[in-house]
């Protein structure tokens, strides 16, 4: 089978997947990470955290493992990773061979993401107050903003987020990792640029219903991208895998088919 390689998102981590991990697992070798700073993972609070060196991470995984080949399904601050892998697999300095890229909801284009009010205290210099603010209910009330509207996370799906946020002290470097934001803008012409010369097919699943990067991102997507392949899921929100992971698997298999991907 080949390899699939998936990239969470913030602020989340690779629990993200959990509801189409058996639908991939049947028709590729799945392999994911909690980045620095999400998930299980380690999280510093005097590491300087930048979207390079969380792309180096997942090189290097993927180095420890000998994987020489693989796709990537990845969704928001995943997205910016996978740009950045992108952009290296394009200029033929990457240490694996991308195969193909599927995006699902995430800020592709700096000037089409709509960040959340409580992102936006992040960035300030009061940055710091974001983990002494943020807590279990306010997860709760900022998932429900982001939500299709019938399709809102579960008590149990925020209890088990805001646990993996919490663990080894997480939600006190929340600030540290909205880095991607001005990131994204310093570094448009090299992400943007990877989508417009990608090397691999790519194709963006976007749930339409979302604030931060949902239909107008479809749109954009479309407008900007030469012979762009997007899939609109209309009543969905940010988070597209976990509200309506059958439609997504279709989705994704279906691209997978039109590319032909060899399961065997």
């Amino acid at each position: 089978k080949p390899w699939l390689l998936l990239i969470h998102g913030y602020p989340t981590s690779s629990w993200d997947w959990t509801a189409i991990w058996p639908g991939l697992e049947e028709k590729f070798n799945l392999v994911a990470l909690d980045m620095l700073g999400f998930g299980l993972s380690d999280k510093p609070k005097s590491f300087a955290y930048a979207i390079s060196r969380q792309a180096d991470l997942q090189e290097a995984l993927l180095a420890q493992l000998a994987i020489s080949e693989a796709h990537l399904f990845v969704h928001d601050y995943g997205n910016t990773v996978g740009q950045e892998l992108l952009a290296r697999h394009n200029e033929g300095v990457l240490s694996f061979a991308i195969k193909s890229m599927c995006f699902l909801n995430g800020g592709l284009f700096p000037e089409q993401h709509r960040p959340r009010p409580i992102q936006r205290l992040g960035l300030t210099p009061l940055g710091f107050l974001l983990g002494a603010l943020m807590t279990r209910d306010k997860l709760r009330n900022t998932f429900d903003q982001i939500f299709g509207p019938e399709t809102k996370a579960s008590d149990l799906e925020i209890d088990s987020h805001w646990a993996l946020i919490r663990q080894h002290d997480g939600n006190k470097i929340l600030h540290k990792l909205l880095h991607y934001i001005p990131e994204r803008k310093k570094y448009r012409a090299r992400w943007v640029g990877a989508l417009h010369e990608a090397r691999a097919p790519i194709r963006l699943i976007d749930g339409g219903a979302d604030p931060i990067s949902g239909r107008h991102l479809y749109d954009y997507y479309r407008q900007e991208i030469a012979g762009a392949d997007a899939v609109l899921l209309d009543d969905i929100g940010h988070y597209p895998h976990t509200e309506a992971p059958a439609r997504v698997l279709s989705a994704f298999v279906d691209f997978h088919a039109k590319i032909g991907t060899d399961f065997s």
